[in-house]
């Protein structure tokens, strides 16, 4: 790789002011050299606002809209994105330090792929320390279609489009989907690249309106397929396979 590309790396953040600092780190500790952080504050109502201006640096910058969810914050960041890759972090996450190195590199290395996702590890908050959460592991990695776990070329969300504010959850899984429908061409790599911090405040806590939203994401793509083959819904292949 002869010049870094700029990695613009976009946080959705709704009151998840405590959370905020740790997740900014974790992506200043990446060991690759052109990262800009975007801030989307949806309308929080806590401390996010001074917490992510005390936060600082040229590296980042922060918008604050009215709340439009999850979708919405992740479609204002694209909008005000400068990087040939994109990538996205849930304020309430981590990421491993060598994510943008490991999976930038996997990116340049395969020009026909198009996305790259790595393994996640959920983590538990076990109490606060100074403020700061404290976590422990709660279960082994495991592949996920999460946007904190992908570096994407920016191209492809002229391909796919942006976010659907319809689905206020699954936003992501659905805008994998349809990825997935076009062809694109997705890469997954089995090292850990993803921290998933589960706690009390949790969008996914909420198992019927998750499960609600999951119909909805999984019923848009059957129709999708449906109309390309009239009537008739494709299978998508298994994301699962080997692929060095």
């Amino acid at each position: 790789m002869s010049r870094a590309p700029l990695v613009s790396t976009i946080i959705p953040c709704f009151n998840q002011a405590q959370f905020l600092p740790d997740a900014v780190a974790s992506i200043r500790r990446q060991n690759y050299p052109a990262v800009e952080i975007i801030v989307v504050d949806d309308g929080s109502i806590d401390d996010s606002a001074s917490v992510a201006a005390q936060l600082g640096g040229a590296d980042l910058h922060y918008f604050h809209q009215a709340n439009q969810g999850l979708p919405g914050a992740r479609n204002a960041g694209l909008e005000r994105a400068h990087g040939e890759i994109i990538s996205f972090l849930d304020a309430d996450d981590l990421w491993h330090d060598a994510n943008l190195g490991i999976q930038v590199a996997l990116l340049d290395g395969h020009p026909e792929t198009d996305i790259v996702v790595g393994y996640s590890q959920k983590i538990r908050v076990t109490g606060y320390k100074d403020g700061r959460p404290v976590c422990e592991p709660l279960s082994d990695p495991a592949p996920a279609l999460s946007m904190s776990c992908a570096v994407i070329r920016r191209g492809v969300f002229n391909q796919v489009g942006i976010f659907d504010q319809s689905q206020r959850y699954c936003d992501d899984w659905d805008w994998f989907m349809r990825a997935r429908e076009l062809g694109v061409g997705i890469k997954i790599h089995e090292q850990v690249v993803h921290y998933y911090r589960r706690h009390d405040a949790n969008m996914t806590n909420n198992a019927d309106i998750g499960n609600q939203y999951t119909l909805m994401m999984l019923k848009k793509s059957l129709d999708r397929r449906r109309r390309q083959q009239d009537g008739r819904a494709s299978s998508l292949s298994s994301l699962l396979k080997k692929n060095d």
